[in-house]
């Protein structure tokens, strides 16, 4: 037999269970006719994907990794994201630090206070 042609006759096959559930939504109650349904669909979406598959063996290993891409993307994406905010934490509580500078001229006015408080008129180190 034609492949074609099998799975034209199962296509067929599944519209008709199809509408067999419908009926027994109608005649029978949702129940049994939602159970119906809802498996045939499943079962159809199967077939459909093996079909897919058959017809086009590329097409399930080129959704297999632009999932794994997607996936691999959005992890690095958070990770990088997590260290950028790292980093600016870090460089915050850098800028909050004195400066060398800063630092010299705090002794440097430390010192001068200090010789001042002690008496020294002539603003003199003490020796």
């Amino acid at each position: 037999m034609n492949p074609r042609r099998i799975d034209a006759i199962i296509d067929l096959a599944y519209g008709a269970l199809i509408f067999v559930s419908v009926v027994l939504i109608v005649v029978e109650g949702t129940r049994v006719g939602l159970a119906l349904g809802l498996g045939v669909l499943v079962s159809y979406a199967l077939h459909v994907i093996w079909k897919m598959a058959r017809f086009d063996p590329e097409w399930m290993t080129q959704e297999v990794e632009e999932t794994v891409e997607e996936a691999v993307e959005q992890s690095i994406g958070e990770q990088v994201d997590a260290v950028q905010r790292q980093i600016e934490t870090v460089d915050e509580r850098i800028d909050r630090r004195p400066r060398e500078d800063e630092i010299e001229d705090l002794l440097e006015e430390t010192v001068a206070d200090e010789s001042v408080d002690s008496g020294d008129e002539t603003g003199e180190t003490p020796r």
